[in-house]
């Protein structure tokens, strides 16, 4: 799960929408980054702008590239930063189909689902509320949350909810679902998931429809690919000594950056280890609890 920025909540309205955005490890990463006066970065995810802002207010005449597969963030970063003037330019496209026209001096991705989205009933991503299974980051794509449940077969969908949410009882949980469909809302579907179960799981340290919910995000927003996609392009588009940052939300997420920068021949690797929150943070922002920061930078 992903969570955005420091230490409170930047409410907004934009066109009715409310954006209560905070932006995890945000010194880290601007710090990690080493921004240049004058130089260009490209915020790959910048939902409600809160790092496109501290990178925008790090050195003089800095200017960001501000991208978003999701138009409401793109509206709020929009108004949020418009002080800013045409330092920062905004495109609404998924970051692993964006082709850029030129060289950045540094790259951050903030992975994952935002606050905003998880705090949205109408949204549908989280269970916390009922709204309809849509979960989808981009509203223009057809494919739902719904679709997939309502319709993938039972083998289909035990294997994604294994495979990305890497739940154990994933073979139980699609068997039910399967028997107990058609759902039409998040609580519905949570419901159920909750009670096919056994007690102790029921009552564990997460809700047990939390891994579930999030094979289904993925799923839907094909995360995996486009993530694995964007790790192979973006090395190419730094400047020599550019620095690319990505915080991450669950081990599959980290698991794929850590090995592409590891394995890039132009990259090094500035953090042996993830870096992580401090406790200040952690009080702060208790989403922030699973949030990885890896750093690399372009070598000659």
């Amino acid at each position: 799960m992903k969570v955005k920025d420091t230490n409170t909540s930047i409410p907004n309205q934009t066109e009715g929408l409310t954006f209560a955005h905070v932006p995890v490890l945000s010194r880290e990463l601007v710090e990690g980054l080493a921004v240049r006066p004058g130089g260009h970065y490209l915020d790959a995810t910048v939902g409600g702008g809160g790092h496109s802002r501290l990178i925008l207010a790090a050195a003089p005449d800095v200017r960001v590239t501000a991208i978003d597969r999701d138009e409401q963030a793109i509206m709020v970063a929009r108004k949020q930063l418009a002080v800013y003037g045409d330092r920062i330019q905004f495109v609404r496209e998924n970051f692993a189909l964006y082709k850029p026209d030129r060289v950045f001096d540094g790259v951050v991705a903030d992975l994952g689902v935002n606050s905003a989205q998880l705090d949205t009933p109408e949204r549908g991503f989280s269970f916390r509320h009922s709204a309809k299974l849509d979960m989808r980051m981009d509203q223009r794509q057809s494919l739902t949350a719904a679709e997939v449940i309502n319709h993938w077969d039972e083998a289909q969908l035990a294997d994604i909810f294994f495979k990305y949410g890497e739940e154990r009882l994933s073979r139980r949980i699609a068997r039910r679902i399967v028997e107990q469909r058609p759902f039409q809302t998040t609580t519905e579907l949570a419901d159920v998931i909750a009670r096919c179960v056994p007690s102790q799981y029921r009552y564990g340290r997460i809700h047990p429809a939390t891994r579930v919910f999030q094979a289904l995000r993925i799923v839907v927003n094909d995360e995996l690919t486009s993530l694995e996609t964007f790790l192979a392009r973006m090395p190419s588009t730094l400047t020599p000594g550019g620095r690319i940052g990505i915080i991450s939300f669950h081990s599959l997420e980290d698991r794929l950056v850590k090995h592409a920068l590891r394995s890039s021949p132009i990259l090094q690797v500035i953090t042996k280890k993830p870096i992580t929150p401090q406790a200040d943070e952690l009080e702060q922002n208790p989403r922030s609890r699973s949030a990885k920061l890896r750093i690399a930078m372009r070598i000659n």
